[in-house]
């Protein structure tokens, strides 16, 4: 069992930043590919961005490209989500997943993830 615990949502104006965390406890002596996924109000969930298990390979949705950054600190069984530039649009729900029996390319379909948090929510002003 992997529990995930996000925090660093909140309400931020059209333009500014956030930073989310994701902390992983229990089964953490493997690391593993992690996701970041949002659900907007009325929408069905989309990916955001992932990461693999060594932190070397990221995949962005084209919406948050250039503005959004995945990263892992291993030693802290946390990943982050540096959201930068945010927009109206970015409002929804995140919540961070892990796949815990996959080693290769990270996925971005949600369903390949084993494990998920519940979530944070980000809410941005225009």
């Amino acid at each position: 069992q992997v529990q995930l615990v996000e925090s660093g949502g909140g309400l931020v104006q059209a333009g500014g930043s956030l930073r989310l965390s994701c902390v992983a406890s229990g089964r953490t002596s493997s690391t593993y590919n992690m996701g970041w996924f949002r659900q907007a109000k009325g929408k069905e969930r989309e990916f955001v961005a992932v990461l693999s298990w060594s932190g070397s390979i990221t995949n962005y949705a084209d919406s948050v490209k250039g503005r959004f950054t995945i990263s892992r600190d291993n030693t802290k069984n946390t990943v982050y989500l540096q959201m930068n530039s945010l927009k109206p649009e970015d409002t929804a729900v995140y919540y961070c997943a892990a796949d815990v029996n996959y080693y290769g390319h990270p996925y971005t379909w949600a369903g390949e993830y084993d494990y998920w948090g519940q979530g944070t929510q980000v809410t941005v002003s225009s």
